[in-house]
């Protein structure tokens, strides 16, 4: 299980760093400057949580309980729901498109991020 929360923790790096690097060089042209707060927002979170689901496959080697599985789960929902929502809503914002409603879907991956730091903290307490 571990192998394969480090293996996405690492494509996810990977892409935080693309998106990054896409954020300071091409969208700082075209976005105006709240827009691309948002976007910015949106890779440092999934980069702060790379490392969080990769402490969760590295912790998972000697902590193998079902809570630390569910920690880089909740991580990866995470990443998925509250930095893809916040990048799908720039899109959306930027093309100005009818689809406003997709920041409500950011709130739910805050949750996830919350969910999985409390899990790793549980899995952490709890005994093999």
């Amino acid at each position: 299980m571990q192998k394969s929360f480090l293996k996405t923790a690492a494509i996810l790096g990977a892409l935080s760093v693309m998106l990054g690097a896409f954020a300071a060089h091409g969208l700082k042209k075209i976005f105006d400057t709240d827009l691309l707060q948002v976007f910015e927002t949106a890779v440092r979170y999934q980069f702060f949580h790379v490392f969080a689901l990769l402490a969760a496959g590295i912790l998972y080697k000697n902590f193998t309980n079902k809570l630390i599985r569910w920690a880089g789960y909740f991580f990866i929902a995470g990443i998925i729901l509250f930095c893809g929502s916040l990048y799908l809503l720039c899109y959306v914002k930027q093309q100005a498109l009818p689809f406003n409603w997709v920041g409500a879907i950011t709130p739910f991956g805050g949750a996830a991020f919350i969910a999985g730091w409390l899990c790793l903290f549980a899995g952490l307490n709890k005994a093999n």
